[in-house]
């Protein structure tokens, strides 16, 4: 396999293999985590009293990676371009499908909301004037590996056309931008450190797009929580990303934490996923973040083969298609 189609099957098989581990630990504390599963060492079912993913076994992927296999079809029908209208349209369908079989995991606050007001005839540019939480950069990974990192400013175009219907901020976009220029730096053979300066650049490029919102600067934030990772002392590293960074669904914390974690653990893509997937918050969308670059940066090979076949058969995923119409695209 050719490393740079490993490496964009990689970025899909972790962005789901992060997504799942933090499924059971969504929503959340850090010490609620430790005290119901102690140190995770692999996928866990949901508790029975989870407030959005009760009953899921383990193993089962959420929302994040849902809407970014979603968005990764409007890329290949539309030739790697993004109708607004169309995506707005395609997530509501997406969410009475979710509602159809019992899922409480829909839309987030920022999605819903735009999506109805563009679906009921607001103008499209208004429509995510109000959308600052990740969920852009959630599901942007299909963007970083459909467009090459060569051309930032052509990579940040995408993102903004990825972002416009929920998330046009610069905060959220400046967060998408970042996820998918690692990724993308990845597919072209960066290792991860150097994934973070592609990051870091995208997102100072991107923050001028979109609505202005009085938020941290994204590009700043990543810089600073890299800083604050200790690979030699994983736990005091954590523990301030946690603590200061955060792992809220503000762009501004989840998108720095995410790469803070990845810094912590440069060489291991599944230690970094399960990091993530245990400080709590918004666990499974920083774990898909994760999950994604690192994934990009590392291939297949940083995951365990049976943590890749366990998000296969739990989800009935095939991704190899995906990524081909995509790498087309790229």
């Amino acid at each position: 396999m050719p490393a740079s189609r490993d490496r964009a099957l990689a970025a899909l098989y972790g962005l789901a293999i992060g997504d799942a581990l933090g499924m059971p630990t969504q929503l959340m504390s850090r010490a609620a985590v430790a005290g119901r599963y102690g140190r995770l060492t692999g996928f866990e079912p949901a508790a029975a009293d989870h407030p959005l993913a009760a009953g899921l076994p383990a193993g089962s992927i959420t929302d994040d990676t849902e809407q970014a296999l979603l968005l990764a079809g409007m890329l290949i029908d539309g030739r790697g371009r993004i109708d607004p209208r169309e995506f707005a349209a395609a997530l509501v369908d997406w969410e009475q499908g979710m509602r159809e079989r019992g899922s409480l995991d829909l839309l987030g606050p920022s999605t819903s909301r735009a999506v109805r007001a563009v679906l009921a005839g607001e103008a499209v540019e208004l429509a995510g004037r109000f959308g600052t939480t990740n969920g852009a950069a959630m599901r942007v990974t299909p963007v970083g590996i459909a467009v090459g990192s060569r051309d930032l400013d052509l990579l940040v175009d995408r993102v903004v056309e990825a972002s416009l219907v929920s998330h046009n901020t610069g905060v959220a976009i400046a967060g998408a931008a970042a996820v998918a220029a690692a990724v993308s730096a990845g597919v072209d053979g960066a290792t991860v450190r150097e994934a973070f300066e592609y990051a870091i650049a995208a997102s100072a490029i991107a923050r001028t797009r979109g609505n202005w919102v009085a938020a941290a600067d994204v590009s700043r934030r990543i810089r600073w929580a890299i800083g604050l990772a200790d690979p030699a002392d994983p736990e005091r590293g954590l523990t301030d990303i946690s603590e200061l960074v955060g792992t809220s669904l503000a762009t501004q914390e989840s998108v720095p934490a995410a790469f803070g974690i990845l810094a912590t653990f440069p060489g291991d893509p599944w230690r970094a996923c399960l990091a993530a997937a245990s400080l709590g918050g918004d666990s499974d969308t920083v774990a898909a973040m994760v999950g994604a670059v690192a994934g990009a940066t590392h291939g297949t090979a940083g995951f365990p083969a049976e943590a890749r076949e366990t998000v296969d058969r739990v989800n009935g995923l095939s991704l190899e298609p995906v990524v081909d119409a995509l790498l087309e695209l790229r």
